[in-house]
Order: C-alpha cells, then sequence, then structure tokens
C-alpha cells in the first residue's frame, strides 16, 4: 500500500468513528423501523454574505422531498482531504446527511496528496471499495479526469455520482456542484483589473498549467485571458501543490519580479497558498504590487489585513458540501429531472449547479468571519 493509501484509509477509519457517535452534524445509524419524520433544516442565519437563491433552492428541496415517504438511503461523500480548504465542505455535508437521516461517511485524506496521477488511481481504488460496502450514491470531489474510469463503473452498477469542487466532464456523473472555474479565474482577474494603474504592466499568475488538473488550469486560464485582454503582460508561475511549497513559491516568484519588463504591477493567486504572492512581494521589497486571492486561509487574511492582499474570493464550500447529499436524496427520491427542476435556478447548462463566488476585500473580513461563523465553519 503506498503512503497516501495508508493516509487515505486512516481518514477512512476515523470518518467511521465520527459517524457512529450519532452527533448534530454528522449522519450517525438511523433504524429503517423508526417512524418516518419530516425533513427540518438546521437554522441558517442571515449574514451579509447569505446566498439567498442557495439557501431558497435547499428549502424548495426539503418542501418536495416532504410531499414523499421519507426513507432512508445510504450514500458516500468522496473528498480530497478532510482539513484545510475541505473542512466546511465535510462539515456540511455531515450535516445534511443527518437532517436527511443518511447512513454513510464523509471520507478523505489526512494530508495533501503529493503526485496528482497516483492521487487519481487511489481514488479510484476507493470508489470501488465504496460501492462494495454499498453505497447507493457517491459525491465526489475527484482528482483529475482519470476519474472518469471510477466514476463510469459506479453509473454502469446503478449508483448516481455527483461531482463538487472540481467536475469530470466527459464522465457519465449526474451533476456538478461547484465554483464554475474558467469564470471564477475570469472573476478574480477583473477584480484585479479594478485595482492596477494603467498599463503597460506585468501580471503574474499563481496557477496551475498541468492538464492533469483541468479545473486548476481552466480557472488560471480564466485570469490570463481577461488580463491579456487589457492590455497587460501575463506571467503564470506552476504552483507547488504541496504544503510545503511555500519557499519554493515564493523564491520563484521574487525571482519573477525582479526580472520582470515591464514592471510587474499585480499578482493574482488562484488556490488557497495565494499568500505566497504576498510572501515574494514582500521578499522583493515590492509592497505597491496589488495583489487578490482565492479562498480564506488564515495567512491570506493575515496578509489582507496588512493591506499586502486587497481581495479574496471565496468558493462557499459550506454551500457545495451542502447541496450534494440533498442531491443525491433527491435523485433516488424523486427522480434526476425532478431534481434538476428544483436546481434550475443555480443550473448554467443541463448538468452543472454554479454555486457562485464571494468577493472578500479586506474591509470586509470580520463580515465574512461572522457570516462563517453563523454557519458554523472554519474555513
Amino acid at each position: 500500500m503506498t503512503t497516501i493509501g495508508r493516509r487515505w484509509m486512516t481518514a477512512f477509519g476515523l470518518t467511521l468513528m465520527t459517524a457512529a457517535c450519532g452527533s448534530s452534524d454528522a449522519p450517525g445509524t438511523y433504524s429503517t423501523e423508526e417512524s418516518p419524520a419530516p425533513i427540518k433544516r438546521r437554522p441558517t442565519p442571515v449574514t451579509d454574505f447569505t446566498p439567498v437563491e442557495l439557501e431558497e433552492t435547499v428549502d424548495n428541496f426539503v418542501a418536495e422531498l416532504n410531499e414523499h415517504p421519507n426513507e432512508s438511503m445510504h450514500a458516500e461523500i468522496l473528498l480530497k482531504i478532510i482539513s484545510g480548504f475541505f473542512a466546511p465542505v465535510a462539515t456540511a455535508a455531515n450535516r445534511a446527511m443527518g437532517e436527511l437521516r443518511m447512513t454513510g461517511n464523509v471520507i478523505g485524506s489526512l494530508e495533501e496528496p503529493g503526485d496528482q496521477e497516483e492521487a487519481v488511481a487511489l481514488q479510484n481504488d476507493q470508489i470501488e471499495q465504496t460501492l462494495a460496502g454499498g453505497a447507493e450514491a457517491i459525491g465526489l470531489a475527484p482528482f483529475g479526469e482519470g476519474n472518469a474510469l471510477g466514476i463510469d463503473a459506479a453509473v454502469e452498477k446503478g449508483v448516481h455520482v455527483v461531482t463538487l469542487d472540481a467536475d469530470v466532464a466527459k464522465s457519465k456523473r449526474s451533476i456538478y456542484v461547484g465554483t464554475l472555474n474558467k469564470e471564477a479565474g475570469a472573476k478574480a482577474g477583473e477584480t484585479l483589473l479594478a485595482l492596477l494603474p494603467p498599463g503597460p504592466g506585468t501580471v503574474i499568475i499563481l496557477g496551475n498549467a498541468n492538464p492533469v488538473w483541468v479545473a486548476g488550469t481552466e480557472r488560471t486560464q480564466g485570469a490570463a485571458d481577461v488580463v491579456k485582454g487589457a492590455g497587460y503582460e501575463a506571467v503564470v508561475v506552476q504552483e507547488t501543490l504541496t504544503e510545503e511549497g511555500d519557499e519554493e513559491d515564493a523564491a520563484t516568484l521574487k525571482a519573477e519580479i525582479e526580472a520582470a519588463d515591464p514592471p510587474v504591477v499585480g499578482m493574482i493567486g488562484m488556490f488557497n497558498e495565494a499568500f505566497r504572492c504576498a510572501m515574494a512581494a514582500e521578499d522583493a521589497g515590492r509592497k505597491d504590487i496589488r495583489i487578490v486571492a482565492f479562498d480564506f486561509d488564515p495567512k491570506t487574511v493575515s496578509y489582507m489585513r496588512e493591506g499586502l492582499i486587497q481581495a479574496t474570493h471565496t468558493q462557499r464550500q459550506y454551500y457545495e458540501g451542502y447541496l450534494v447529499p440533498y442531491i443525491l436524496y433527491g435523485i433516488k427520491h424523486i427522480g434526476l429531472d425532478a431534481t434538476k427542476k428544483i436546481l434550475a435556478p443555480l443550473m448554467v447548462d443541463e448538468f452543472r449547479v454554479n454555486t457562485g463566488l464571494d468577493v472578500v476585500t479586506a474591509d470586509k473580513i470580520d463580515a465574512y468571519n461572522d457570516h462563517l461563523d453563523a454557519l458554523g465553519v472554519n474555513q
């Protein structure tokens, strides 16, 4: 068994124990002999960042599902990791599974995977194990296009798969839930352009050019297209996709800043480690560079408070995790077409549900923290 495999299986065991505890945020184990009761949601306080349309969509799900017999089902939610960026996804998925009285688990690695292709292969093995364990539906945060093999194998056995966070468009998945990556990248580019002086100038994008990770490439390209379209030079630096990459990426970015012609006027960090852009600008003595980020990592927030990062884009991970169990439950109990009808206000085409982005500027950090507290998550 590989090192990644051992980390994954440890997480699997811990998740099983969490589910068995029967807490309010875990699916627990429910007897099929219990009297069916209406589905009741945990109340969600309204804040400045509450996505009204998303909330209304879930309320519509509850109303429709309560018109039908309330029956248990076994679903598994397979995440890349259960900490960091995916922590609110895991919390929300467990919460929704509890509300729906589902049996099953939220499963993920305890550590960031190192090798992308190995992670894809491992996740396909995990799908196979999940099917052998009797899963009736699967929510999957895939590592790459290679996960189409596992997804299609599940569908061939009559098990619907809903992807989240990243899509595998060439698979037989029923629905994708999450950010539309090319559009999200374009939004980040537009946020930065509003902060830049007139050109010429160079914008450095800490992103992804590895074709194995299609979602990362799409987001990066979306930002680069907007920057180039506005007349700036766009330089893409491949992010080191491990926790140990902070110093390595900061050094690479610093060298790009010092070598750029025309001079660097802006930077965009496309993923959770966007704070590495601020590290590099600080090391290069260029605190004047305008920087926008993605996600709400504590280091990113710290640099925002210092004025080195002007804004970040958050992906509503909580709602990705929360919607998926409702969609899986809906597909089984009212059918795929009826489920898509409820989701229609959020769908951009036949297969994709857009959960949208929150743009958090430096002066809105505390308001966004209040929003996360209202949801009961850290992000």
